[in-house]
């Protein structure tokens, strides 16, 4: 593992890291094949401490998960702007999480119903009435035809680093050096 540089921002406190990936809405895909990265942005559940998104059963970033497994995931929250009255102090607020580890396709009929509960779970809590069925996920063809594939990231390592938001600091159209100093 690489450690943070700026070490002061790193963030080891499991459950804030935990709340952190069950609330962020958007997490970057890193794929590599022999020729080219690949990074796409992807719905996610941060479930048993692994990642899990599902997409189509075949097309681009399937080839390149079959051709390497091998997979990074890095997650960002910004919250705001922190303005200082030092040009070089000026500076963002937020938290990131990068993960990297073997991403592996779902095969066991629990496991992808479960993956998939807890991606409408997040994303859409409270909406359904009934918990997802298991004739619904080994059946749904998207609009294409295609299955719908899950897949889970394993981290092998886990890395994250933040910088809170300061009220009295943030920055809004209209604040000027003036008021700061």
């Amino acid at each position: 593992m690489i450690p943070i540089r700026y070490s002061k921002r790193t963030i080891t406190d499991q459950e804030q890291i935990n709340q952190f990936l069950q609330q962020a809405k958007v997490g970057h895909l890193g794929l590599a094949n022999e020729r080219e990265p690949y990074v796409l942005p992807l719905n996610f559940a941060w479930w048993n401490g692994c990642i899990y998104f599902h997409g189509a059963d075949s097309g681009r970033k399937v080839e390149m998960i079959n051709a390497n497994s091998r997979a990074c995931f890095s997650v960002c929250e910004e919250y705001g702007t922190i303005a200082a009255p030092v040009p070089a102090h000026v500076d963002t607020a937020y938290m990131s999480v990068f993960l990297s580890g073997t991403i592996e396709r779902v095969q066991e009929p629990s496991e992808m119903r479960d993956a998939m509960q807890a991606l409408l779970d997040k994303y859409v809590p409270g909406y359904f009435s009934e918990p997802l069925s298991m004739q619904h996920v080994l059946k749904y063809r998207s609009s294409m035809g295609s299955t719908t594939a899950i897949f889970r990231i394993t981290p092998e390592t886990l890395t994250a680093k933040g910088n809170p938001l300061s009220e009295e600091k943030l920055f809004y159209p209209g604040r000027k050096v003036e008021m700061d100093v």
